[in-house]
């Protein structure tokens, strides 16, 4: 295969896999002017953040069958055209429902693009270039991620909010008329081969509607209160889903998942996954805002503030390895969480102190210790059968997007309590909301610090790489553990 095919194949893939990282924290930084300029109610603000992973989970399952039936280039094609659309059509959304309608679009075009763009680099690379180009992703997927709020403060200040959605266009062209020229390669023998294990429909339908009725509940339910029949349904649903789910989970049918669960790093991961989700997501949501809401500060400024933890990542993410090496991946993954949890009480503390300066160790702290919970992520991979892998790599995905969603409502139900109770108390707005926010980022510290003693227990006494030492798929190599 000639460079340049490798190289058009490259952008092809990196283009879209970077367009769908950023979207995930790009938004927050632009929140308060699109309030503003909008109109949002306090929930609707949530649910403009929260859409857009609560589509991906939900759908991240159904793209990678969709990648292996209907074919990897032609489903990576639809969600870069899908996402690229959802762009445009949030740059030039005119209101708050047609805002998260189109956000929600974008999801579902992102829930295409990752798995069919593994799909694509695994099969259509020579093995040669392949680590190479895996290599690259997991660097697309972590500088989007950690420069998102960066890009963000910048274009919403001097550009306006829409600019943060439309610069996807261009991105989202490129990839698609490269990947147009690109010669398409013959089927893989390997692939054809092997058949592909997937998850019942039933339990992908059935987490959907739980998690999109807990979303609902801890978003509308600070608003709007906790009775009436909206959330009496909801609550319904949501018990209905778990009695399904448990139903489903411990059937013979599902051997995938009972093959998977067996493994107690792929366990461990799945919890300190879902507790590092529901704790740093939600405060990057309401970080964004105390600083331009709370401190005053401009989107750029507030874009900035966020390049420690993207510092200290990077920084010490060529580290990781020798130091698991040295002291056991679960003693480095435990000390990682606590010192995230012990960011987020930092952060907490130097908020009443009124300035940017005084929640930068803070934040410092949760990118190194984000960097050191990473042997978690692979380690479950690692400890996953071989016919089991892109599947475990999928659910692992999806666990990730959907903590996220609830990270941010359940952070925001207790930010928006106690704001409340403190208003109610007779505390002025910003005093009232910097309550609520200090006691979200005491509840997101617990949450991750219970995730150490869970560590310690899924990675302790590594005999030897399990499976032969097989590496973790890019698609988890995004900052977290």
């Amino acid at each position: 295969m000639s460079r340049l095919r490798v190289l058009a194949i490259l952008v092809a893939v990196l283009l879209p896999s970077f367009m769908t990282a950023l979207d995930n924290t790009v938004v927050n930084v632009a929140l308060p002017q699109i309030q503003a300029e909008l109109a949002l109610s306090e929930a609707d603000l949530k649910w403009v953040a929260v859409i857009y992973p609560l589509t991906l989970a939900s759908l991240l399952l159904l793209g990678g069958h969709l990648a292996d039936t209907v074919g990897r280039r032609a489903t990576l094609s639809l969600g870069v055209t899908l996402f690229t659309v959802a762009s445009v059509g949030c740059s030039a959304a005119p209101s708050g429902m047609a805002l998260i309608a189109c956000r929600g679009l974008q999801g579902a075009g992102a829930a295409l693009i990752l798995p069919a763009s593994l799909a694509v680099l695994s099969h259509d690379l020579p093995p040669r270039a392949r680590n190479a180009a895996f290599s690259a992703t997991t660097a697309a997927l972590a500088s989007a991620l950690a420069c998102g709020p960066v890009v963000s403060g910048v274009m919403t200040q001097h550009l306006g909010w829409e600019s943060v959605f439309a610069m996807n266009a261009p991105l989202g062209c490129t990839s698609l008329l490269v990947g147009f020229l690109v010669p398409r390669s013959g089927p893989s023998p390997r692939a054809a081969a092997t058949p592909s294990a997937t998850l019942s429909l039933r339990v992908v339908a059935l987490a959907c509607c739980s998690l999109a009725a807990l979303a609902y509940c801890l978003i509308e339910g600070p608003e709007q209160g906790f009775g009436g029949i909206p959330f009496a349904t909801s609550g319904g649903i949501i018990a209905a889903s778990a009695i399904g789910l448990s139903y489903e989970l411990t059937s013979r049918r599902n051997t995938v998942l009972r093959l998977l669960f067996r493994q107690r790093p792929f366990v461990g991961g799945i919890i300190t996954q879902l507790l590092w989700g529901l704790s740093v997501s939600g405060v990057y949501f309401f970080t964004s805002r105390f600083l331009q809401n709370g401190l005053g500060l401009a989107p750029t400024p507030a874009g900035l503030a966020f390049i420690p933890v993207a510092f200290f990542l990077i920084v010490t993410t060529p580290f990781i390895a020798r130091m698991a090496r040295r002291w056991g991946d679960g003693r480095i993954s435990a000390a990682g969480l606590l010192l995230v949890g012990l960011g987020l009480l930092m952060a907490a503390l130097g908020s009443s102190g009124g300035g940017l300066l005084h929640i930068l160790p803070g934040l410092s702290a949760i990118g190194f210790g984000s960097a050191l919970a990473v042997p978690l992520t692979t380690r479950a991979l690692e400890s996953s059968p071989d016919h089991l892998s892109g599947i475990a790599a999928g659910l692992f995905s999806a666990v990730r997007e959907a903590s996220g969603v609830v990270g941010i409502a359940l952070v925001g139900a207790v930010v928006s309590f106690v704001e409340h109770a403190s208003a109610t108390a007779g505390a002025d707005d910003s005093d009232a909301f910097l309550s609520g926010y200090q006691a979200g980022l005491c509840l997101a510290s617990a949450l991750v610090g219970a995730g150490a003693p869970v560590a310690l227990w899924a990675l302790r006494h590594r005999r030897g790489t399990p499976e032969g030492g097989r590496k973790a798929s890019a698609v988890t190599s995004k900052p977290g553990p």
